[in-house]
C-alpha cells in the first residue's frame, strides 16, 4: 500500500493560532510568580479576578484590568508579537502536517515559558511537562503516519539526552549554570531537533549557548546586569531551537 505524503499546513490554518492570545496571556499571568507561591488569579493592584470568562481588556492587547485600568500580566503587545512569531515559524519550517503539529504544539507551550522564565526566572512543571509530553506523542503520531519510528525513537534519545545534559550541568555548576526547568524544557527542544539527526540537537544547544553569551556581554557592557547576576536561559533555548529548525532542510 502506497502511503500518501502528508498535506502542508497553509497560512490561513496557521492565522488560528491568534486566537489563543488570550489563553497564553492567562497562563503567564498565572505562573508567573515567585517559586512557591500560588498561581495569581486576579488583579495585583484591586484583586479583581481574571479568566477566560470575560478576558478583556486583561487578556486582551491593552493587558489592563477592566476594573482598575492597572496593568496585568507582560507587556501590552508582547504576548501577540510573540505569538506572530511563532506562526511565522511554523511558515518557515514547513514540515508535514504532523510532524508541523508536534512544532506547534511545544511552541504553543514555549510562549507563556519564556514570558515566566524572563520574569521570574522559572519553568514551571505544568507548561514545561505537557510540551513534552504532547510533542512526543505528536512526534510518535507523525511516524506511525509514515515517517517510521526511527526518527521517532532517535528524538526520543535525544530529548532525554539534553534534559540530562542540562540537569548534570546544573547540578555541577548550581546557580551560575541552567536550571532544572530549562532541563525539563530542553526535552521538548531535543525531541523536535533530534528528529532531525543526532547532531541537530547540538547545534540547536550551541546555538542557545551562543546566544545567550551574546546577550550577557550586552547586558554587561550597558551596565543592565552584574556579574553575579543571573540571566535565564529559556528565552535563549526556545530561541536557539527555533532557528536550528528553520534552518532544516
Amino acid at each position: 500500500m502506497t502511503v500518501t505524503a502528508p498535506r502542508r499546513v497553509g497560512p490561513a490554518s496557521l492565522l488560528a493560532v491568534l486566537t489563543l492570545i488570550p489563553v497564553l496571556r492567562l497562563a503567564v499571568l498565572r505562573h508567573a510568580v515567585p517559586p512557591g507561591s500560588a498561581p495569581r488569579r486576579g488583579c495585583d493592584a484591586c484583586g479583581a479576578p481574571i479568566n477566560l470568562d470575560r478576558p478583556w481588556p486583561a487578556l486582551g492587547p491593552r493587558a489592563r484590568c477592566g476594573r482598575c485600568a492597572a496593568r496585568v500580566g507582560p507587556p501590552p503587545g508582547a504576548v501577540e508579537a510573540a505569538t506572530v512569531a511563532a506562526v511565522v515559524v511554523l511558515l518557515l519550517v514547513g514540515s508535514p502536517v504532523a510532524e508541523l503539529a508536534a512544532v506547534a504544539w511545544w511552541l504553543g507551550w514555549a510562549v507563556p515559558l519564556v514570558f515566566v522564565d524572563a520574569a521570574v526566572h522559572r519553568l514551571p512543571d505544568r507548561l514545561t511537562g505537557p510540551a513534552a509530553l504532547g510533542t512526543w506523542l505528536l512526534l510518535g503520531l507523525a511516524g506511525a503516519l509514515g515517517a517510521g519510528y526511527a526518527p521517532w525513537l532517535r528524538a526520543t534519545a535525544a530529548g532525554l539526552g539534553l534534559g540530562l545534559l542540562l540537569a548534570a550541568t546544573t547540578l555541577l555548576l548550581g546557580r551560575r549554570g541552567p536550571g532544572l526547568g530549562d532541563a525539563k524544557l530542553a526535552v521538548g527542544a531535543g525531541l523536535l531537533l533530534g528528529w532531525h539527526g543526532w547532531a541537530v540537537p547540538v547545534l540547536g544547544l550551541l546555538l542557545a549557548f551562543a546566544l545567550s553569551g551574546a546577550a550577557a556581554l550586552v547586558l554587561l557592557a550597558t551596565g543592565r546586569i552584574r556579574w553575579s547576576g543571573h540571566l535565564p536561559f529559556g528565552p535563549f533555548l526556545v530561541l536557539g531551537t527555533t532557528v536550528t529548525l528553520i534552518l532544516m532542510p
